[in-house]
């Protein structure tokens, strides 16, 4: 690569990994004066920094970050970005934490073509897990009528993905303030109907 180098890293009033991703970029050969710092309240996902840094990428640049979830709220945007960046922008974009995903121009074809397949899997597994925690969903909740475990209403109108945003809580993956927020739910709301969950299927978020 002959463009310039850039880092980006995103983080929030709740999480506080700044100096790890800044360290991270540092570490990789980033200059300060092209690192990108996004904070948010976690509110939302408005990313006014990181927009105007892939508006200003030319041809042969590189953006560098520590994880994927940097690119993007989901896998769907992250595929967005990716495909964005790498072939209509013509940059690269290496992560730091998956050395596959580097598709500089100083990798053969089958290196680039490794990331592209990679960033595919990391999209299907996603979604497969996804569904599989819906259909755990299904059955823990027949399970738990069975044993004669009452939903209230309420229970009901929880948002269609609170199940999976709180399997990936309860593994650690997001913070309650993450899950509350992508769910539309205030983090006492969304502690409270996870852990009751929990507690009536035996440990599964039904």
């Amino acid at each position: 690569m002959t463009g310039n180098m850039y880092g980006y890293a995103r983080v929030s009033t709740h999480v506080q990994n700044e100096a790890r991703q800044l360290t991270a970029l540092r570490e990789f050969g980033v200059l300060e004066e092209n690192i990108i710092v996004e904070k948010q309240s976690g509110k939302d996902f408005d990313r006014p920094l990181y927009l105007g840094l892939v508006e200003a990428l030319q041809p042969e640049d590189v953006l560098v970050v520590q994880s994927i979830d940097r690119l993007g709220r989901n896998y769907a945007d992250i595929l967005e970005q990716w495909r964005h960046i790498t072939k209509e922008l013509e940059a690269a974009i290496v992560v730091l934490d998956m050395p596959l995903l580097d598709t500089r121009a100083g990798r053969d074809l089958t290196g680039i073509l490794i990331a592209d397949i990679v960033l595919q899997i990391l999209s299907y597994v996603a979604q497969k897990e996804r569904e599989s925690i819906r259909q755990r969903q299904a059955e823990g909740i027949a399970a738990a009528l069975a044993r004669g475990v009452r939903f209230g209403r309420r229970r009901v109108d929880l948002p269609e993905d609170f199940a999976y945003m709180a399997e990936l809580w309860a593994e650690g993956f997001i913070s309650a303030t993450v899950a509350a927020r992508d769910l539309g739910m205030s983090r006492d709301t969304f502690l409270r109907r996870a852990r009751e969950a929990y507690a009536a299927c035996a440990g599964e978020v039904c």
